[in-house]
């Protein structure tokens, strides 16, 4: 993949944008630049390297705003974003005790995100291929027959699916931000196709750095209650998935070189709804 100059990308779209940016900071996919255009606060995203993340401004733009932050404009690999004020995300709510508060917003958000997805987008089935991967190669950090559970689990679903739509693919705390005049809005969808009850996998295992504040079955029964009843969910499905994923993204990180281990987030979910 072509790696893109961004400095100057960002010269360039700041010139034919109208932008006056005050501050910037790097990801490990993008730049992103702060700042106005007339008095409206706004966010420049720029794409380090096509990929996964090159339309994430069509992607956004498909939703219309609704329950997603609005796209102010578009070009390969970069989008122009209103800036979410004072963007807070669900992780101190969780952090304060309010899981059910932040799981009932979760849900709001997913009911708002009505979207018939852009020509392209990848679908959930092109997401299974990451099982075979790990199945193919020599590693062992995670069981095999957990994983090989989790496949043909996942594959039983992709194949038996309704109602399919436009998802955000990783909805979980850290990607919900309060605005004052918007309230809670989700930011950086993937925008994978797959029934709804694909999308709370994700949020399920999340604040991933305190697995302590969710990983029992009780909170996580209580969150699953929430989602069934302002979703109206067929939440064995939705449970399915949300242990299928698990696996799937403890793999996506062996694939990006992180150290997986018995107190990985995802496993540990995996292991506590695992239904078989």
């Amino acid at each position: 993949m072509a790696v893109v100059i961004v400095e100057e990308r960002l010269a360039t779209l700041v010139h034919a944008w109208g932008l006056t940016i005050e501050e910037t900071r790097r990801t490990n996919t993008s730049l992103l630049a702060f700042g106005w255009r007339d008095r409206e606060p706004v966010v420049l995203k720029i794409i380090h390297e096509s990929g996964d993340e090159w339309r994430s401004g069509q992607i956004a733009n498909a939703f219309y705003g609704r329950g997603v932050v609005r796209v102010l404009e578009t070009a390969e690999g970069a989008v122009l974003l209103e800036r979410l004020l004072p963007g807070t995300s669900l992780v101190p709510l969780v952090r304060a005790g309010c899981d059910d508060e932040a799981t009932g917003i979760l849900a709001n958000v997913i009911q708002e995100m009505l979207a018939e997805p852009p020509g392209g987008c990848i679908t959930a089935e092109d997401w299974a291929r990451g099982f075979d991967r790990y199945l193919q190669s020599a590693d062992k950090a995670i069981p095999r027959d957990l994983v090989e559970e989790a496949r043909d689990t996942y594959l039983r679903l992709c194949g038996t699916q309704k109602n399919r739509r436009l998802l955000h693919g990783d909805l979980h705390h850290e990607n919900v931000i309060f605005d004052d005049r918007r309230g809670w809005l989700a930011i950086d969808p993937k925008g994978v196709v797959g029934e709804i009850e694909y999308e709370i996998g994700a949020a399920l295992r999340n604040p991933v750095d305190r697995p302590d504040l969710w990983a029992s079955r009780e909170i996580l029964q209580r969150r699953i209650q929430i989602f069934e009843q302002a979703l109206h969910l067929d939440i064995a499905r939705a449970v399915r998935w949300a242990f299928s994923q698990a696996v799937l993204s403890a793999i996506w990180s062996w694939e990006d070189g992180e150290p997986v281990h018995n107190a990985n987030s995802a496993l540990l979910l995996a292991r506590e709804i695992r239904v078989s």
